[in-house]
């Protein structure tokens, strides 16, 4: 196979996704290679899992459907449960409204860090479960709180 039509492949294959690149990856994997998914990672560079995969498909006629949603990490209020509940109840007494009333937000007089160690402290956290000083505030942010300082009304 010359180089410009491995590079014509490729450059097919990179603009496919889904289901529709493994197809074509296995269509080619049987045209060229004989169905050996290992020969068409080799000289083609492409995932012979991939590769297999769409030769199943091809076979079976079955798509095997990407579920791409449920990748990647989960937020920490789903991972725990009880952590927004606990956070509001810290973080609520030492809240209040904005003063001009411009914005639904609640200013919150406390900072993540010090959130982070009454949570430890108060609600008994493991400190290595918990998130991050930043992801705490993130979350803050989420349920509408602000951290920053309240302003004194001026005279």
């Amino acid at each position: 196979m010359s180089e410009t039509v491995k590079s014509t492949f490729k450059d097919a294959a990179q603009k496919l996704t889904g289901y529709r690149r493994r197809d074509f990856m296995a269509k080619v994997a049987e045209d060229y290679f004989n169905t050996w998914a290992r020969k068409v990672e080799t000289f083609m560079g492409w995932n012979r899992d991939s590769v297999q995969l769409g030769l199943h498909e091809r076979r079976t006629g079955l798509i095997c459907v990407d579920n791409y949603r449920v990748r990647g990490r989960h937020k920490s209020e789903i991972l725990l449960p009880n952590l927004e509940a606990d956070l509001r109840s810290l973080v609520d007494p030492e809240s209040q409204a904005d003063p001009k009333f411009q914005s639904t937000f609640l200013y919150a007089r406390i900072t993540a860090l010090a959130v982070r160690s009454a949570l430890v402290s108060q609600k008994n956290y493991d400190s290595e479960q918990l998130p991050s000083r930043l992801t705490i505030g993130a979350i803050l942010n989420r349920m509408g709180y602000r951290l920053k300082k309240h302003k004194k009304p001026s005279p």
